[in-house]
């Protein structure tokens, strides 16, 4: 991984030899499979039918069910479920609110944006259109002849 260093000669290291270990069986051959009778086998009854008929066979004992564990009313997982949805729908509410918030102040930025325009292009159209009296403001020259001399003005 790392170079190695050219200054010094490496160190002769004498070779380390692995001899595998053979693995020993308990049997050299997996013992036969034999069936084995359930504690023992079980007795025979009779039965004589009201018509005369013998019927014979083993006794059965009922089948009794295996009792049944208390189980909660409701499952772990439609509860995690069921919490998972009121949280999806509190958060779909919040980002609705969002949105709407933000469409609303969309909404309310283009109106006050067109307001002042109608209100600057309003008082344009006045200034443009309203009738002037030349007397009333600004200030009137009348030039006649003038002569101009060495940047000064002579009448």
């Amino acid at each position: 991984m790392y170079p190695e260093h050219t200054d010094r000669t490496p160190a002769v290291r004498a070779p380390e030899v692995h001899q595998p270990t053979p693995l020993t069986l308990a049997a050299p051959y997996p013992a036969p499979l034999v069936p084995v009778q359930p504690h023992g086998v079980p007795t025979v009854a009779s039965v004589v039918l009201p018509d005369g008929r013998v019927v014979t066979g083993y006794a059965m004992s009922p089948v009794q069910p295996e009792p049944v564990a208390a189980k909660p009313a409701v499952s772990r997982a439609a509860v995690n479920v069921a919490l998972g949805g009121v949280g999806f729908l509190a958060a779909c509410g919040g980002l609705l609110m969002l949105t709407t918030f933000i469409t609303a102040l969309a909404a309310l930025v283009t109106q006050l944006i067109t307001l002042a325009a109608v209100i600057f292009g309003g008082w344009i159209a006045v200034q443009i259109f309203s009738s002037h009296d030349h007397n009333k403001g600004g200030t009137t020259v009348n030039i006649r002849k003038a002569v101009i001399k060495r940047n000064r003005f002579y009448q």
